[in-house]
């Protein structure tokens, strides 16, 4: 096959990550929220991450806003629209986030799978991380309107105000370390190394248990493909309920897709969906991000696209 679609996606993925951190563009911030796995930590942002904002504004952060309580609209309309529309196909194509793990993907030759048992079982943590998230920022953002907050964010930190943010891998590898590592080089010029270092060892408890996360989850993520995809993002857990519903499927050609025993669509899944067993008419399974790598490992073009 002369054109594959892999390669396609790889060439949106890597213009999308540039489209997302364009400060060499000069874009500002546009307002525009998809829902990838990103970080509002970044001035430079041109596209906000929807679920950090599901967070921030039921939550009024900062905390100097005049804005106690605003429901997120928004942020609610990107996962709907989206999903309704495009299903996951932006996790496969656009997320940075994603990008980052195809990449590490390449880091190992042959990878390691979970059993079946494992990996059905931990498919719902993801659903755990989404709902414990989605509780505290709504039990916080009902605590601010109903003025009576106090407690709740003395006890709770900012983890009231960004349960899932706080600790997100992403947030740490793509905004918490670029601001360290510029803070440091400006330390560097302006202070002596001794006090540099001195600053250095006063990190906070907080930094070292986000540093652990996101260093687990990109050595995962290089033995296991898609790994914080399939089992613990919370951004995934909400699209793969929309996924359902999307008018974006896939169907298999039974007439095409003949020869038994031939399994080498489901091979290729970076998601491990069990295509062979999906309707064949149109399938959209809560876990497929639409990257088309079965498309593309199909020999006899039995799997297409098919909208709606």
């Amino acid at each position: 096959m002369l054109f594959k679609f892999n390669t396609l996606r790889r060439i949106v993925q890597f213009l999308s990550f540039i489209f997302f951190s364009a400060i060499i563009f000069n874009l500002g911030q546009l307002p525009i929220l998809l829902p990838v796995l990103w970080t509002w930590g970044l001035q430079q942002n041109t596209v906000g991450d929807a679920f950090s904002a599901l967070q921030f504004f039921s939550s009024g952060w900062p905390k100097e806003s005049p804005v106690i309580f605003a429901f997120p609209w928004l942020a609610l309309a990107s996962f709907l629209i989206v999903g309704i529309l495009l299903g996951k196909s932006l996790c496969g194509w656009v997320c940075p986030f994603g990008f980052i793990q195809d990449l590490l993907s390449f880091v190992k030759r042959k990878h390691s799978e979970f059993s079946v048992r494992t990996h059905e079982s931990t498919l719902y943590v993801k659903y755990a991380i989404l709902g414990i998230a989605l509780f505290i920022s709504g039990t916080f953002g009902v605590a601010k309107f109903l003025k009576v907050s106090k407690g709740y964010e003395s006890g709770m930190g900012i983890f009231a105000y960004a349960p899932f943010s706080t600790l997100s891998p992403s947030e740490t590898l793509f905004a918490t370390l670029p601001r360290m590592i510029l803070n440091f080089r400006n330390d560097v010029v302006q202070m002596p190394f001794e006090a540099v270092l001195g600053g250095l060892s006063k990190l906070s408890v907080l930094f070292y248990v986000q540093f652990v996360i996101m260093v687990g989850v990109l050595v995962l993520a290089a033995f296991v493909p898609r790994s914080w995809c399939r089992y613990f993002c919370p951004h995934g857990a909400f699209m793969a309920i929309l996924n359902r519903f999307s008018f974006l499927g896939l169907r298999r050609d039974l007439i095409k897709c003949g020869k038994t025993g031939c399994k080498a669509c489901v091979e290729a899944c970076p998601m491990r969906v069990r295509i062979l067993d999906l309707p064949w008419e149109k399938f959209s399974d809560p876990e497929c991000i639409y990257c088309l790598k079965c498309v593309d490992a199909c020999k006899n073009k039995a799997i297409k696209l098919k909208y709606p």
